[in-house]
């Protein structure tokens, strides 16, 4: 094989509680999450010396070397591709580091389990502090709600059929630093452990409020302290104002609604999971 392709689905974050662990497998996230859509398309092909293209141009990629490394592969040439923007809620660090992982086993022939290549993305994520819960729902695909402490890869999917989602994105914001910060991490806990106690019983109905999760989430956001950029704040009220339900996307200066609202972009929440293509 000369080339191999895989995906991997976006995912959008809507509470999340960190749960620490000085082993990186172990480490992780609770909460709820959805995948969208669009994702990342990985191309891999052997090449002399390892280089990492994003979108087309070269880029320094810890998490997509570091899960590259776990699984010894040699030198590889990796071409990401992407319509969704890095470092703004989507993920794109986990579905990044999850579909090279998923191309570079079939590239290379290696024969490795879905599940021990998702914890490969995932602990390359955990050790960067990219994120923590992504790979578990792109490992999975579809609307998530993880509860069981000390397993990063379980996941109950909640009966969301798929539909249009609204985003918008203002800017960035670097998961490492929330995630290095313990007084930021413990309000977030605090706000996810509220939210959580209600998410619970979404497990044991037949159909979903979805836009009763996404008000939950916009709590959540505001009890966490991570709704704090003004262009955020300002995007959901005029979404609530309108009838709909919007809340942040976590982590980024971001917000996604269930309506579409002034200068959003379109996605849609979907059940596709990470594969390798062709």
């Amino acid at each position: 094989m000369v080339k191999a392709q895989a995906f991997a689905p976006g995912n959008i974050s809507c509470v999340f509680k960190i749960i620490p662990h000085q082993d990186p497998r172990f480490m992780h996230s609770l909460g709820l999450g959805f995948t969208v859509r669009e994702g990342v398309r990985a191309t891999l092909s052997r090449a002399g010396r390892q280089e990492i293209l994003f979108n087309g141009r070269s880029i320094d990629f810890p998490t997509v070397s570091g899960a590259l490394a776990s699984l010894q592969a040699p030198p590889l040439r990796v071409d990401l591709q992407t319509p969704l923007p890095l470092s703004c809620g989507f993920g794109l660090s986990g579905a990044a580091a999850l579909a090279v992982v998923h191309a570079a086993d079939a590239l290379l022939g290696l024969g490795r389990p879905r599940e021990e290549l998702a914890m490969a993305a995932h602990v390359a994520e955990v050790e960067q502090l990219t994120g923590l819960g992504d790979v578990c729902n792109q490992h999975h695909g579809g609307c998530l709600l993880k509860l069981v402490p000390g397993q990063p890869l379980r996941a109950a999917r909640l009966a969301v059929p798929a539909r249009p989602i609204y985003y918008r994105y203002f800017g960035p914001i670097h998961t490492r630093q929330v995630l290095a910060d313990p007084q930021r991490r413990a309000r977030i806990n605090q706000a996810a452990d509220q939210a959580l106690e209600i998410l619970k019983g979404q497990l044991e109905v037949p159909q979903v409020d979805f836009e009763a999760c996404i008000r939950l989430s916009r709590v959540f956001a505001d009890q966490s302290g991570l709704l704090a950029d003004e262009r955020v704040v300002q995007a959901i009220a005029q979404i609530e104002a309108t009838g709909g339900a919007g809340s942040m996307i976590m982590l980024g200066n971001a917000v996604f609604s269930n309506r579409p609202f002034a200068q959003a972009q379109e996605t849609a929440l979907c059940a596709h999971q990470a594969r390798v293509l062709g």
